[in-house]
């Protein structure tokens, strides 16, 4: 894809703002989390998964995640070294940004659109790889987890919007990623979200939820324009 995606030009009664997932989202790395987790798996007496498994299972909060795989449940300790094993892997792999991704951000900032980046990610890791990647231009604000690990997005959201000035306008906020927890998220704030099948969740653990779901982020943010736009129709 190499042209700016169209997108119609947006008035102030229909602009939207749009908050982007990063891992398994704007960032392409679902072989990079299953590789890192196999190399944390060991540790703990698990065996190797596979991209579905990995989908099939994934969950938020991660320690969660863990006991699934593992069939127990795994200490603070066991968390902790998992989880800096698994950034350290994860931060030794190049910055692949979803195919079209590029070009859809641009449509949208040229459509008149507002967007930012919210990840769970540590928010360090999340700057250099923005930076890498060579995308900050397009955000409003770009901001990872600052705080402990292991938690869900709804409470980075609410404060996220708020340092945008966005709480009181969270019916303008469409959410898109690629986890339960995402539209989980969005919804507790008031805000709508879009997933899309391509990222770390299996898609049929996502139909099953009953969210708003594409295969593509293309196809994403035009079905959020479009249940924006039926939300508030007067706004159309």
């Amino acid at each position: 894809m190499n042209s700016t995606l169209r997108f119609d030009a947006a008035t102030p009664a229909t602009r939207l703002h749009v908050v982007w997932d990063w891992n398994g989202t704007v960032k392409d790395d679902l072989d990079d989390h299953v590789s890192a987790l196999n190399a944390t798996l060991p540790a703990l007496g698990g065996q190797p998964v596979d991209r579905d498994a990995y989908r099939a299972k994934h969950t938020v909060p991660i320690p969660k995640f863990y006991a699934r795989l593992l069939g127990r449940e795994i200490t603070e300790q066991e968390w902790i070294s998992s989880d800096t094993a698994f950034l350290e892997h994860l931060r030794a792999q190049p910055v692949r940004v979803r195919d079209g991704a590029v070009e859809l951000m641009a449509g949208l900032r040229e459509a008149g659109h507002t967007q930012s980046l919210l990840s769970l990610c540590p928010h360090d890791t999340l700057v250099r790889e923005v930076e890498q990647a060579g995308i900050g231009h397009f955000f409003e604000r770009y901001e990872g987890r600052t705080g402990p690990s292991g938690g869900t997005k709804a409470a980075p959201l609410a404060a996220h919007l708020s340092a945008l000035g966005l709480t009181d306008q969270a019916h303008r906020v469409l959410l898109v990623g690629d986890a339960v927890d995402d539209a989980d998220a969005a919804h507790a704030n008031g805000a709508l979200a879009v997933l899309h099948t391509g990222g770390l969740h299996h898609p049929a653990k996502l139909a099953a939820t009953g969210h708003p779901l594409t295969d593509t982020l293309a196809d994403a943010v035009a079905l959020g324009l479009l249940l924006a736009a039926e939300r508030h129709p007067a706004c159309v």
